[in-house]
């Protein structure tokens, strides 16, 4: 179901941007206050949420019913005739169209992507960055088509006032203000249309995009990562400074493959597929976790590793710090016998509908979510699946994706396998699969250029 639901007649600008991602899981909406309106059969109904605005008094959330999208009143655009009434609004404009992705900006202007590719924006306007080549406010929601002839897009972010939109054949668009190179153009002319970024990227596929207030930054499927725009707080983790007009490649992330990426007001957090954490940029309030609030130019890996206790007949009796990543390679090195256990295999599963599972065992009940059609569950198991892959169990969590269809899963898998060619190769779980799989795993991977001449 779609609904619009006006709080206030006048709201504020808000200062900060954002995204709803329509994959994760949702927290108890009813611990905002805006949403204290809504009774208990109405909250139910919610399955995401994204609250914005300077009094977070403006939200946009997402049902369970057919996944549609339900939103609150914007303070952007006329799509309540009656801003007095505190009832939500169903947007017909949505009506049979599934969203996947969603962004806010500042003025604000707002970017929605539904499910078969299509573009709709509304809002704020004054820097062009509804892409309709006008700065006439979007009072209603329309859809846009410039430069986007035949292309399906798949995710869309918002800066500040600038827009980017990530089509499902990897191409990036960017447009609206562009006052320090965040549309990656190469000049600081405002982009009136939606044009496709390149430079450095081209021939690239990208996976994801994220944008800063005025900079911007796009995931490649091998794991590298760049950046281009506002670069004052050193957002763009470059080491430097400066403003890039261009996208430049992140060389500080060189050798690790990261899997997501996400842009606040003015700094960046990275993941790598192995669940290590990087973050860069604007730190005045702490927002990197380094222990203090010095801004970060380069790209800084979060949560050290401390060691204390008795060491090769040493006592430590204070945190020591190490260089070290895992506490698996601390107590490889240090221990006495040089052994580590982790509980491997304990799962839980409420009422409220959270899992908590190893991969392995989450295979089982993706088999059971494929048989009784249970779609939901499916995605809580592909989750985990992604959150707990290794280098051992890679390529037995591919095998599992192809078997229960499970396309997103498998892309995943893949891609992991890939760039971790040798080390998957030499694991028994590799060698255990038929030779069908082996042959198709290795003719696709010859096709992503992993084997060189």
């Amino acid at each position: 179901f779609f609904f619009v639901y006006p709080l206030f007649s006048l709201t504020p600008p808000s200062p900060r941007h954002g995204r709803l991602s329509v994959a994760g899981a949702m927290v108890d909406v009813s611990k905002w206050p805006l949403f204290s309106l809504l009774n208990h059969e109405e909250l139910s109904t919610i399955r995401q949420a994204c609250v914005f605005g300077i009094y977070a008094n403006e939200a946009i959330y997402i049902t369970h019913a057919n996944e549609r999208i339900s939103s609150p009143y914007c303070g952007c655009c006329n799509l309540c005739a009656d801003l007095s009434t505190v009832v939500p609004k169903k947007l017909d404009f949505l009506r049979g169209k599934k969203v996947v992705s969603l962004s806010y900006g500042s003025g604000p202007h707002v970017l929605l992507a539904t499910e078969d590719g299509q573009l709709f924006v509304w809002g704020h306007n004054g820097y062009s960055q509804l892409g309709n080549g006008t700065a006439n406010q979007g009072l209603s929601p329309v859809l846009v088509t410039s430069n986007l002839q035949n292309k399906k897009v798949k995710e869309v972010s918002c800066g500040s006032h600038h827009s980017m939109a990530l089509t499902h054949d990897g191409e990036v668009f960017a447009w609206g203000y562009n006052n320090c190179g965040q549309v990656g153009s190469g000049n600081t002319a405002n982009q009136p249309y939606p044009r496709r970024v390149t430079g450095s990227m081209q021939g690239k596929t990208t996976v994801s995009i994220t944008c800063g207030q005025t900079s911007s930054m796009a995931l490649i499927d091998n794991g590298e990562v760049y950046g281009w725009g506002y670069n004052g707080n050193g957002q763009l983790g470059i080491g430097n400074n400066g403003n890039q007009l261009q996208p430049c490649r992140l060389t500080t992330l060189q050798g690790l493959c990261i899997s997501q990426i996400v842009c606040g007001y003015g700094h960046c957090l990275a993941q790598t597929d192995e669940g290590l954490l990087y973050a860069w940029g604007a730190n005045t309030y702490g927002q990197l976790g380094t222990g203090n609030k010095s801004n970060q130019l380069n790209v800084n890996f979060l949560f050290p590793v401390y060691m204390w206790g008795q060491c090769r007949g040493q006592s430590i009796v204070a945190p020591h710090l190490t260089h070290f990543t895992s506490t698996d390679d601390v107590f490889a090195c240090f221990a006495t016998p040089s052994v580590m256990w982790r509980l491997t295999s304990m799962g839980l599963v409420r009422q409220s509908g959270n899992i908590d599972l190893p991969p392995e065992d989450a295979i089982g009940l993706l088999d059971l979510a494929t048989s009784y059609c249970e779609n939901r569950l499916k995605r809580l198991c592909q989750q985990i699946i992604k959150r707990g892959i290794t280098v051992e169990n890679a390529f037995t969590l591919l095998s599992a994706a192809i078997r229960y269809d499970a396309e997103d899963l498998e892309v995943f898998c893949f891609r992991f396998c890939v760039n971790h060619l040798t080390q998957v190769t030499q694991t028994g779980a590799f060698w255990q699969v038929d030779g069908g799989m082996l042959k198709e795993f290795i003719s696709r991977a010859s096709r992503c250029g992993a084997f060189k001449n």
